[in-house]
């Protein structure tokens, strides 16, 4: 084998937030914290749903798979993201990199079809009530999730293969706290432009597609409040999207800021950030945004 790609074999260094040593401390402390959070809110929020009668319906089906996804996805990059943290960078191996690639952009994807999926649920329970329960059944439920986990597992299995061809040369260390795509498309001494092009086109396929399903749903969905002739029959219509909209901006921004942009186009420290946001700042907020809004959530906390 030649010498450039050897240095695949003994895998790559994570530098995580080395540049600023000053704050690793810091940087440790609040990543656990919210890491904890996640875990505990996101696995709590399982637990309700999976246990109290009153919260059975599709929309509660669909939030489990969005705390199953949040806690898996941080649960991917977290761990060894705080053992960088702490010594300032960790050795991963090729193997161990490439896992967690696949797993992260695996489950982000899924995350972004999951918010289609249910933006289009509240369509049918905002626009169509007498037909929800006969359209959104389970049946039906089952096979849109398995749908979202097998298009968004193959897609990063594309993007992984693809990224396992290209030789990384000499340096091999990525100044991120892990294995992202972007990042390590960066790291390649070998012609990336295919990767990037399939990059920027899978995630305006994906993003657009699922943005699209959002947009037109809740078009919908606003048509219908407009038309509904009682302010406190609109103001319930409506707050059983509240909290969905706000995880798809929470969600959406930052994802769209980091994977529509070439290589060239993001700085370090702008890619870290927008990573840890959607990393692990949005998993920790999707439970707390839908236990503080949610009436029945709120209810099943106290029982």
């Amino acid at each position: 084998m030649d010498g450039d790609n050897r240095t695949i074999l003994s895998g790559f260094i994570l530098l995580g937030f080395s540049d600023v040593p000053e704050l690793r401390t810091a940087i440790f402390t609040i990543s656990l914290c919210l890491y904890v959070l996640m875990a505990l809110g996101n696995l709590v929020m399982i637990l309700l749903i999976n246990t109290d009668p009153r919260l059975q319906s599709p929309m509660y089906f669909f939030l489990t798979h969005l705390s199953f996804i949040d806690f898996c996805l941080s649960s991917a990059i977290i761990p060894k993201a705080l053992e960088t943290f702490l010594l300032g960078r960790s050795h991963i191996s090729l193997l161990g990199c490439f896992t967690q690639m696949y797993f992260f952009l695996a489950l982000v994807i899924s995350e972004c079809f999951l918010l289609g999926v249910m933006a289009y649920d509240r369509y049918v329970a905002v626009c169509k009530p007498l037909l929800y329960t006969t359209i959104m059944s389970r049946t039906h439920c089952y096979g849109l999730m398995v749908l979202v986990y097998t298009t968004s597992f193959l897609s990063s299995l594309v993007h992984t293969v693809l990224a396992g061809r290209l030789s990384f040369c000499q340096d091999r260390s990525i100044n991120h706290f892990f294995c992202e795509l972007p990042t390590l498309l960066q790291l390649s001494c070998s012609n990336a432009h295919a990767n990037e092009i399939l990059q920027v086109s899978d995630a305006l396929l994906i993003d657009g597609g699922s943005f699209l399903m959002i947009l037109i749903s809740y078009t919908y969905i606003l048509h219908t409040i407009l038309k509904t002739p009682l302010a406190r029959s609109r103001l319930k219509a409506f707050s059983t999207c509240t909290s969905h909209l706000a995880v798809i901006t929470i969600f959406y921004v930052p994802g769209m800021l980091s994977y529509l942009q070439p290589r060239q186009a993001c700085s370090r420290d702008q890619t870290k950030l927008v990573s840890a946001c959607y990393a692990l700042l949005t998993p920790t907020l999707n439970p707390l945004i839908y236990s503080l809004r949610n009436t029945e959530v709120k209810g099943a906390m106290r029982r």
